[in-house]
């Protein structure tokens, strides 16, 4: 406002000036003392090291890749080493004897006195193709009562859909383990066997599946439930354009995977049903917790968080920490070669010098944050594999089983259907599971189409 104007204004109206000003100037007062705190904070995290995958959860693929040196300068001859061949067949399908028909010199040679040169293998596949059973159900006419009664359907080969339990198995081995997409899919069964099937009558064949994959996988899950020690994990699934999370919970003698919409304890509360585990094994997730009787935190999550305070700056806990989980982890390496009284023996060791590590006071913000956070939550957590030879150190099984659902889900940008979604857990669950019982994936998959009662599978 000109001075002028402010010369001209009443006492009513510079008052109401005054006033106006004043709250303009307690409007700003708030917006700077917001922003020192956001410049206060930013300062802060501007000290720290990056997250990397060797000091923090972040998956591999996260991480920057070191630029190759020079192959010219650092290359050097290997040492040699025995050639090996392939092995021959232990049961060959066909065998063939050869024998030298004429020497050189022109004269014939008789089969009775040769002896064997050489052998060899010749593998090859025969022409592939669908076979095709035309049911012909036939009537007659009852002699007695007239009635017209038609022929039963064979058990193995109802009406319906054309497509038998081997190709529903193969296109869903292709589809869900392979990742082959619908129109690829349809390209290759045409190119590879001669069979015409659409996309159509594939995301039929999937659908149909659900029902004898969801029986399976309630085996399946019964099994995990009952197990005295069980490994969980989870990762993120994209379902219907929104993030889900695939959980795994991972036995002895089975693999069960499920998608939920949550990452909470809800997940792990409704599949265990009421049931309660001796040993749970995960990473330190707050919705992993306080479902067994005892927990056992991954110890390579916590090398990783170690190594995360030691770039942070800490030189009093987080290196001392970190040798500690080092030495524990090896003892678990060889523990199947080290007798109960020698694990107890280790096992007491380990316990005093985690008891001295934790009487360490850091200076440096991110030792105290995991001494602490040790102290308060882990300490119990860290040696329960000492007292059972069936619990691991690390949860490393329970990454493995993800694994092929994380490339499933960067492959093909998650599911568009709850179905899918579900189908695909079931289907996790049966080929985890088959895999631990030595089957290979697609044997799996027909067994469960088929309801034969393989190992441990359904």
């Amino acid at each position: 406002m000109p001075p002028e104007e402010i010369d001209s204004l009443n006492a009513d109206s510079l008052k109401g000036l005054v006033l106006s000003l004043l709250a303009k100037i307690d409007d700003l007062v708030e917006q700077n003392k917001a922003l020192l705190a956001r410049i206060a904070a930013l300062e802060g995290r501007a000290g720290k090291p990056p997250k990397t995958p060797m000091n923090s959860s972040l998956p591999p693929s996260s991480g920057q890749k070191a630029n190759v040196g020079d192959a010219s300068a650092t290359k050097r001859g290997r040492k040699g080493h025995p050639g090996v061949a392939r092995e021959l067949c232990a049961n060959p399908d066909v065998t063939r004897d050869i024998y030298a028909e004429r020497c050189a010199c022109g004269a014939k040679l008789g089969a009775a006195n040769q002896r064997l040169a050489r052998a060899y293998d010749h593998v090859e596949l025969p022409p592939i193709k669908p076979v095709t059973t035309r049911i012909n159900l036939h009537r007659a006419d009852c002699p007695c009562c007239g009635n017209t009664i038609i022929a039963e359907p064979p058990a193995d080969m109802p009406p319906g859909s054309p497509f038998g339990p081997g190709i529903v198995a193969l296109v869903t081995y292709l589809h869900g383990c392979q990742m082959v997409g619908y129109a690829r899919l349809a390209e290759m069964l045409e190119g590879l066997f001669g069979l015409k099937i659409s996309e159509g009558a594939i995301a039929n064949m999937l659908a149909r599946a659900a029902e004898p994959f969801a029986a399976c996988a309630q085996t399946i899950h019964e099994t995990v439930r009952n197990s005295p020690v069980i490994a969980s994990d989870e990762t993120s699934a994209r379902v219907k354009g929104k993030t889900h999370w695939q959980w795994t919970f991972v036995a002895a003698t089975a693999v069960a995977h499920l998608i939920a919409p949550t990452r909470g304890k809800i997940v792990p509360i409704e599949f265990l049903d009421g049931a309660r585990p001796k040993v749970w094994l995960s990473d330190r997730l707050l919705a992993q917790c306080n479902h067994a009787e005892a927990h056992q935190f991954c110890l390579a999550h916590l090398i990783r968080d170690a190594q995360y305070a030691i770039d942070a700056g800490d030189t009093v806990f987080a290196p001392a920490f970190k040798a500690f989980l080092q030495r524990a982890c090896d003892i678990g390496r060889r523990r199947s070669d080290l007798a109960d009284a020698t694990i107890k023996a280790y096992a007491r060791t380990l316990a005093r010098d985690l008891d001295r590590l934790l009487k360490l006071k850091p200076t440096n913000a991110e030792g105290r944050h995991l001494r602490d956070a040790i102290f308060v939550d882990a300490s119990d957590k860290l040696l329960v594999f000492l007292t059972r030879r069936d619990v691991e150190p690390t949860n490393n099984v329970s990454e493995r089983a993800l694994r092929p659902s994380v490339i499933f889900r960067k492959v093909t940008n998650g599911f568009r259907s709850d179905w899918g979604a579900k189908v695909y857990a079931d289907l996790c669950s049966i080929v985890a599971t088959g895999r631990l019982n030595g089957q290979s994936q697609l044997a799996s998959i027909r067994d469960a189409l088929t309801s034969r009662s393989k190992p441990a599978i359904c």
